[in-house]
């Protein structure tokens, strides 16, 4: 996959709660990517937005599939994932297992999607050349 744009959890999370702050951004951003390709989520996404789903017909129904389109984490973006976490232990990374963040950055960054976040930091930290959307 190298067109489309892999969607952050805390983007989609906005876009469907309706939050205050940030659904009219998270929108509007997710209808422009939309019109340059696919929208991409992946297991990690999935499994960060079902903690607010007691079933899992809710948040597949909240998912649709001919707009979200699921793809799987590569191979290589775990091995990546784990190289950046390697990275983030070094510099005194408290967590004890790679953070959700970069598997989901690792897999846009191999599979060459954009990566659109409101919270763009850590992406741009371990990243560097990833295209983040952002504000």
């Amino acid at each position: 996959m190298s067109s489309g744009t892999l969607v952050d959890t805390n983007v989609v999370f906005d876009f469907l709660s309706q939050d205050a702050d940030w659904s009219d951004w998270s929108a509007a951003m997710l209808a422009d990517a939309a019109e340059r390709g696919a929208i991409v989520i992946n297991p990690i996404v999935f499994a960060e937005l079902s903690v607010r789903y007691d079933r899992i017909e809710d948040l597949d129904a909240a998912l649709p599939e001919d707009y979200f389109v699921r793809a799987p984490v590569p191979w290589d973006a775990a091995f990546l994932a784990a190289k950046c976490f390697a990275r983030y232990r070094r510099r005194g990374g408290r967590a004890a297992a790679p953070l959700p963040d970069f598997f989901i950055g690792a897999h846009a960054a191999v599979a060459g999607l954009s990566l659109l976040t409101r919270d763009a930091r850590r992406y741009r930290t371990y990243f560097p050349k990833l295209m983040l959307i952002a504000p």
